[in-house]
């Protein structure tokens, strides 16, 4: 029941395809693509369909404004602007490049290094201000004057002067997943460190290494036309974007239009390559909803939902969250899929509900998708991540179509989030008190004194004694325990309705735990909540879930009410969970034995059309590989997903005997 790295590895995300796939989808990235790739190969291919030369001169025609013989006008010796503006694209835009190229293959070697080794930091950390202190400017103008107006190795200058600011942005990435568990799986399995950090931190760093490169390549293209409209860039008659900006400015009285088409030119490539920055970074030039919904046919995994809520606008849906009574809200969440975007589905046809003021518990091994559906009902995805199809309810709303809009008006207002972390909640550079209040006024619209009286008084809810001195604390002068209890005082901020809670008690000691579940308990009652509890603990779930819902490989597997469940369990997946829990509360006569499940769960992309967990269990015969959606349980109520649920019904104190997988095929 364990992970190998092998498959940690195999999870790793894959930027440069998120990255296609972002560009592909995006009219503004194809626009500014084929504008920078058009200036080029019109400027190399220009002998051959240009009227005129870019320095043939007509002085019969003089500073004329647009016409038939001349498109974009002439300029002061009467050459025709249109061959010179695009006569001066392609050297402009390919010299351009040489300031990103040169950036990027001095600092990511660089900051690699840096990451993973502290004094290598600490001497790289000084380097970098050094060069950032120093005057850019100022150097600038000094190597041209030693090298003269050689493009090429100014802009490569360029390139090394913006090492210092462009290493502050790659570092912290790169020290943040130097620290990853895939990583420190690949050194694990001997991997050495360089070779780690190339095959496996520098592929999640793509995203920000592309924007940077494309944003400065924008700039080199702007520090080119600066320099050559003081004069200091290639000189006449050679065209040059700055060249020809600074003549106009010499005539802007005599011919104002002079100054249009390459300022116009200059200004369009500029935008073009910071808006396909903002594409590739994800942002506002295409604004894809957080969660998005995908119809695909002749998909077994993605077929379109039976959904009853309709899709309501974002600015009606936030109208309509607001205005549902507390005691109405419940969760429905129903054949919801979630997969990577052109790749596998991690969750198929999951469907839940969660009544008010009662506990759901979502149980299962690592991997199998509770935490992803978890994140899905906040729109929490990660990058890479969307809801195919299926609906999730709340309120007379789908939360899976929404927008953000909509979503930030049920975070933390209607539903909070605990992580198994919580360190991952509190920000490290802040005191408890400043991030506790911070979040009281942002959802609850009150003063400052009256938050931070709010923040006292959550503090004292969650049990903790010494109110004052943990307010002025920072989160790593706090214990984990401590800590935890802050974290849902920090989901309890906005007064929510439902509680995610993903696996609270984890990384807690057994006395913490039973404080942490009795301070659970105690919110239900007072304050009404429902619950939804991530956990690998049958015990926790039997203390304080009303209902259960197991999941093995993306799926539903079985779900009911507890005590249904654990102790009539109808799954063999639920039978082996239970075997395997010193403290389950089934009662297995004759034996101590722990069962053991063999094998792992299958990768996405590799499951079965039929039961996924065919390949380990004790009792799968031919007739598994039958396709089977949930049917309703023998006892009592719920669900099970099982074509021989009535054969192996009874039988779980089998799992405790040692195993022959398909020993009954």
């Amino acid at each position: 029941m364990t992970v190998s790295t092998t498959s940690i590895l195999q999870h790793r995300a894959r930027p440069p395809r998120r990255i296609r796939g972002r560009v592909f989808r995006s009219p503004t990235a194809i626009v500014a693509i084929v504008w920078l790739v058009g200036l080029v190969i019109a400027s190399l291919t220009g002998p051959l369909w240009l009227r005129y030369g870019p320095l043939e001169q007509d002085l019969s025609a003089v500073l004329q404004g647009p016409s038939a013989a001349h498109l974009l006008g002439t300029d002061e010796l009467g050459r025709d602007m249109l061959s010179r503006v695009v006569t001066a694209a392609a050297p402009t835009l390919l010299v351009a490049l040489i300031t990103p190229i040169v950036a990027v293959l001095i600092t990511v070697p660089i900051t690699l290094w840096a990451a993973r080794r502290a004094r290598a930091e600490t001497v790289v950390n000084r380097v970098s201000e050094i060069v950032l202190s120093l005057p850019g400017t100022v150097i600038i103008l000094a190597f041209i004057a030693a090298v003269g107006t050689n493009m090429p190795l100014v802009m490569a200058a360029f390139g090394v002067l913006v090492f210092g600011a462009m290493y502050k942005v790659f570092f912290g990435q790169a020290k943040s997943l130097h620290k990853q568990l895939y990583v420190e799986a690949a050194a694990v399995d001997g991997v050495r460190p360089m070779a780690a950090s190339i095959r496996h931190v520098l592929p999640n760093m793509s995203t920000t290494v592309i924007v940077q490169f494309v944003l400065l390549f924008g700039a080199a293209i702007g520090l080119q036309a600066g320099l050559a409209f003081i004069g200091l860039g290639p000189q006449p008659p050679e065209p040059t974007w700055g060249g020809m900006i600074q003549t106009a400015s010499s005539f802007i009285f005599q011919q104002p239009w002079l100054m249009v088409p390459t300022g116009a030119v200059l200004a369009l490539t500029i935008i073009a390559a910071n808006a396909l920055a903002d594409v590739l970074a994800g942002g506002t030039a295409m604004p894809p909803p957080l969660i998005s919904i995908r119809r695909k046919k002749n998909r077994a995994d993605a077929a379109p939902s039976t959904s009853t809520i309709a899709h309501v606008p974002t600015e009606v849906a936030a109208s309509v969250v607001a205005s549902v009574p507390a005691e109405e809200r419940e969760l429905i969440v129903e054949d919801l899929v979630i997969g990577v975007d052109d790749g596998p589905a991690l969750v198929t046809g999951v469907s839940l509900r969660v009544r008010p003021g009662t506990v759901m518990g979502l149980v299962g091994e690592s991997g199998c998708g509770k935490s992803v559906t978890s994140y899905s009902l906040l729109g929490l995805l990660s990058p890479g991540l969307s809801v195919r199809s299926g609906r999730i309810a709340w309120g007379g709303v789908d939360l899976a179509g929404a927008g953000e809009k909509t979503l930030a008006k049920v975070r933390g207002h209607e539903i909070a989030y605990i992580s198994q972390e919580p360190t991952r909640a509190l920000d490290p550079m802040f005191t408890i008190s400043w991030q506790l209040s911070a979040a009281i006024k942002r959802l609850r619209r009150v003063s400052g004194a009256e938050a931070k009286r709010i923040a006292a008084e959550l503090l004292t809810n969650v049990g903790i004694v010494d109110v004052p001195r943990v307010l002025k604390s920072y989160p790593h002068q706090i214990s984990g325990g401590m800590a935890q209890r802050v974290a849902i005082a920090l989901a309890l901020a906005g007064t929510p309705h439902l509680l995610i809670a993903d696996e609270p008690t984890t990384a807690l000691d057994v006395t913490v735990q039973a404080e942490i579940l009795g301070l659970l308990r105690r919110l239900i009652a007072e304050r009404g909540m429902s619950i939804i509890l991530v956990t690998h603990d049958l015990g926790v779930v039997a203390d304080l879930c009303d209902e259960v819902s197991v999941m093995y490989a993306g799926q539903i597997v079985e779900t009911g009410p507890v005590r249904d469940v654990l102790l009539q369990p109808e799954h063999p997946y639920t039978m082996a969970l239970l075997a395997a829990d010193p403290h389950a509360i089934l009662n297995f006569e004759g034996t101590t034995r722990l069962a053991s499940i063999p094998g792992q769960v299958p990768l996405p992309g590799s499951m079965t059309s039929g039961c996924r967990f065919v390949e380990r269990c004790r009792f799968a015969q031919d007739v598994c590989s039958t396709t089977i959606d949930l049917q309703p349980r023998a006892e009592g109520d719920g669900a099970v997903r099982c074509i021989r649920r009535d054969e192996v019904r009874g039988r779980q104190d089998e799992w405790r005997e040692p195993i022959t997988i398909g020993e009954e095929r």
